[in-house]
């Protein structure tokens, strides 16, 4: 398991809509026998407008059919894969979920994978708090919740602590951890035996549409560092198909149809009370890094994506009404152009920074002087370390955070840097200040917290990437589609700590606990 950062076991309360329990219990609107969250890994809300004429399936429908909220944000600085996914369902951000980054999610080697030896363990040990399934599983303990994902934690913390069907895919078929279970279900080990994966090996994916269809080039020098940068793709053959499917677009279409899978056997859904369903789809998110979010690559991709959940829907209709499954489509991030595409066809100035460099000679000097590792560690922007074991020591603690943060503030790039002292007095108008406070947990021992400039990303290498606090990465589509929910288009920023209590408020569900996000007026009324 990854070693957490520096922190007291702080649960922090969150300065929040705290609302009585009668406000929230009331009876929904329409009776809901499932609730189904949708999250696209790395979907960018401009990719509605964008390809919007040439869907026609889940995403046609879901735009035609729904609330959709093109301003949505990941409204907390380090925007990656596992704090964006503890937001969807929890109504906090990861100050109050306590996962940071990814390091910090999921990993845990108390809880071993079944039937995929080798592969790292897995729990929601380090989430805090409840999430939605727990509002419902208060309200009703015969609710049920079934959670699918490429990666463990896409599936593991839209769920939350409480134990429920949690399936992810490792060692190449679909899995899960000893937290959960200690044996596959049947109807798992049955979808895996078909041996879908090791059809796909080989397999050409070539573009769905004519080209003319597609604006983009074909290929550019940056994608993939230069390598398979043209279509068509051929993918892995059968000894490495296993780990390789998961750059490819079929990644998708298994998870959904597990997920089908997993409704027709268990049974979710066809009770008198709701329950749930997650979604997590993770393609997109792999092939924006490796070609970039204006790649040919992502928009045939999506194409695809839009055909197979428009497939979904219709299979999962026959099991569940329609007019009883409430929908909502999200994403735990976006991204940002790749830095080669900014400067030679934006014509803007573009770059990548990481500034772990920028430490490596300070965690020299205190591992030599003090003769013990203080754990500093940089990790997309904000730089870690045991501050209680500092100024134990008789550190000044902010002194060091002050000089480590003008080291960081020289290099190129860095648009500003906070240090705990003046990221304490930011003012409220401070939007990258606030998103920081969103992000690190009360009592996490840190030194810097940086901004990197517009169109600077996180990286040392590689072709794109996501994880600061400015729009290009903090901005996500949010989609609600269900019974009594009014299509239309709402260009007022929202949250995605809003999607669990919107949710909440129209299954008659209360929260736990004080939550940050609000029910969204549009879907769930006054």
């Amino acid at each position: 398991m990854k070693s957490r950062p520096f922190r007291r076991l702080v649960i922090p309360a969150v300065a929040a809509v705290a609302a009585g329990a009668a406000a929230w219990s009331m009876p929904p609107r329409r009776p809901v026998s499932l609730v189904v969250l949708v999250v696209v890994d790395q979907m960018r809300p401009d990719y509605f407008d964008r390809f919007g004429a040439q869907f026609t399936g889940g995403f046609a429908r879901l735009r035609r059919d729904g609330a959709f909220f093109p301003r949505g944000t990941q409204d907390h600085a380090i925007t990656q894969t596992a704090p964006g996914h503890s937001t969807l369902l929890s109504g906090r951000p990861p100050a109050s979920t306590g996962i940071i980054t990814n390091d910090d999610g999921v990993g845990d080697a108390r809880y071993p994978l079944l039937d995929a030896p080798g592969a790292p363990g897995a729990s929601p040990r380090n989430f805090e708090g409840s999430s939605l399934y727990d509002w419902m599983l208060a309200r009703d303990p015969e609710a049920r919740a079934l959670a699918v994902s490429r990666k463990d934690r896409g599936a593991i913390l839209p769920v939350g602590r409480a134990r429920a069907d949690v399936f992810w895919f490792a060692g190449g078929h679909f899995t899960t951890s000893r937290y959960y279970r200690t044996t596959l279900p049947d109807w798992v080990r049955a979808f895996n035996a078909r041996g879908s994966v090791a059809r796909l090996a080989g397999k050409r994916w070539d573009l769905l549409l004519p080209a003319s269809a597609y604006p983009e080039p074909d290929s550019e020098p940056w994608e993939r560092n230069g390598r398979d940068i043209a279509f068509p793709h051929i993918l892995p053959g059968a000894d490495s198909i296993a780990d390789g499917v998961a750059l490819y677009p079929w990644m998708d279409s298994l998870t959904l149809d597990l997920a089908l899978d997993g409704v027709r056997q268990t049974g979710i859904g066809r009770r008198s009370g709701p329950d749930l369903l997650v979604v997590s789809l993770s393609t997109t998110d792999k092939i924006g890094h490796d070609w970039g979010p204006d790649s040919r690559e992502v928009h045939d991709h999506l194409l695809r994506l839009d055909r197979w959940l428009g497939r979904f829907f219709d299979s999962l209709g026959t099991m569940v009404p329609a007019a009883r499954t409430l929908v909502v489509l999200s994403a735990d991030h976006g991204t940002e152009h790749v830095p080669e595409y900014v400067r030679t066809r934006l014509h803007e100035p573009a770059g990548r920074q990481w500034l772990d460099s920028a430490v490596t000679e300070g965690r020299a000097r205190f591992d030599a002087r003090y003769h013990r590792d203080f754990g500093f560690r940089f990790e997309y922007g904000l730089l870690m370390g045991d501050t209680a074991e500092l100024a134990a020591l008789g550190v000044p603690v902010d002194s060091v955070a002050a000089a480590w943060a003008a080291v960081a503030a020289r290099r190129p790039g860095v648009a500003r840097v906070y240090t705990p002292r003046s990221l304490a007095h930011a003012p409220s108008s401070d939007t990258m200040a606030a998103r920081w406070k969103r992000s690190i947990p009360p009592g996490t021992g840190w030194l810097f917290a940086a901004v990197p400039e517009r169109h600077v990303i996180w990286s040392k290498t590689g072709v794109a990437n996501h994880g600061t606090p400015l729009e290009a990465d903090v901005r996500v589509p949010i989609l609600f589609m269900g019974p009594g929910i009014r299509p239309g288009r709402y260009e007022r920023p929202v949250r995605t700590v809003d999607i669990g209590p919107t949710l909440a408020r129209l299954i008659g569900v209360a929260p736990t606990e004080p939550v940050l996000g609000r029910p969204l007026r549009e879907v769930a009324g006054p």
